[in-house]
């Protein structure tokens, strides 16, 4: 019985995503800065919070037009006041999420899928929250996925909650570098088989951290390390889940002999070491 593993478009083994919260205005930095290295990120923002002034902390809606809409970045739900998940009530973290969900997409004209948890989400919990009763709320808000913090996963796996999607390394990680290094290296044809699954570098943070830190040359060389990689698919934290989504709803025959696309996405697999490549609405056989 042989393999399968999933592959990013153009047969591609690794993928990488930037997350990064708050929407504040080091965003109009990191979003130039990422831009010109050709990755791309997710930017979580809190509706209550968008600026009617360029002179505040936060971006306006014009800026986060331009700067991140504009660049192909995705921007996501963070609550609409930055209310953690875990402390809050359901009925108060329902309308939490929904109302910034509901402003984001009026704002911006756009369907909206995605999250992060805000400040500290599902780490600890109080007020009758549990994680499977916030499971619940989202999935029923139409939230696709949800990225968590309380430490970084340190590995290159795919998810498989996406209502609580760890991310491999924070920025600051100091193992960070170490990080890419072996994520870089890592050679898929030389792997045991049952270990040629697909590798995900996920990267967050937020941008402020490197005005306060002063350390945006640590960005700078993160991104110079990452970028310019043809092994790589860069993309967004959504871009990420509808792919694997749509892998995933790959049909099948009993016998595995046959496989049917029933999805709007062209996806990559690989069987055993051969690469294939399946089209919407196409029925191939292996």
């Amino acid at each position: 019985m042989p393999y399968r593993f999933l592959r990013f478009p153009e047969g591609k083994a690794k993928a990488v995503t930037l997350s990064y919260d708050d929407g504040c205005r080091h965003d109009i930095k990191l979003s130039d800065i990422i831009t010109k290295h050709g990755l791309k990120c997710t930017f979580n923002i809190n509706s209550d919070f968008i600026s009617d002034s360029s002179s505040n902390w936060h971006l306006t809606k014009e800026e986060i037009t331009e700067h991140i809409v504009n660049k192909g970045h995705e921007i996501a739900v963070h609550g609409a006041q930055h209310r953690a998940n875990g402390q809050l009530r359901a009925i108060d973290g329902i309308k939490d999420v929904l109302n910034c969900r509901l402003s984001l997409e009026k704002e911006f004209g756009m369907i909206i899928r995605g999250m992060a948890y805000p400040d500290s989400g599902i780490t600890r919990f109080g007020n009758s929250a549990n994680y499977e009763n916030i499971k619940r709320y989202l999935t029923d808000l139409d939230i696709a996925y949800a990225r968590t913090l309380g430490g970084d996963n340190d590995s290159f796996t795919l998810p498989t909650d996406w209502h609580s999607w760890m991310p491999s390394a924070h920025h600051d990680n100091p193992h960070i570098f170490e990080f890419i290094e072996k994520f870089l290296s890592f050679d898929m044809q030389k792997a045991y088989s049952a270990n040629r699954y697909p590798r995900l570098f996920y990267i967050w943070g937020h941008s402020f951290e490197f005005d306060r830190n002063n350390n945006w040359e640590r960005l700078e060389e993160i991104c110079e390390k990452l970028s310019g990689n043809e092994d790589l698919w860069y993309a967004t934290n959504i871009e990420i889940y509808d792919y694997v989504t749509a892998y995933n709803s790959l049909v099948f025959s009993a016998d595995g002999s046959i496989v049917y696309n029933p999805t709007l996405k062209t996806i990559w697999f690989d069987i055993d070491g051969k690469l294939f490549k399946i089209k919407p609405d196409e029925t191939l056989r292996l």
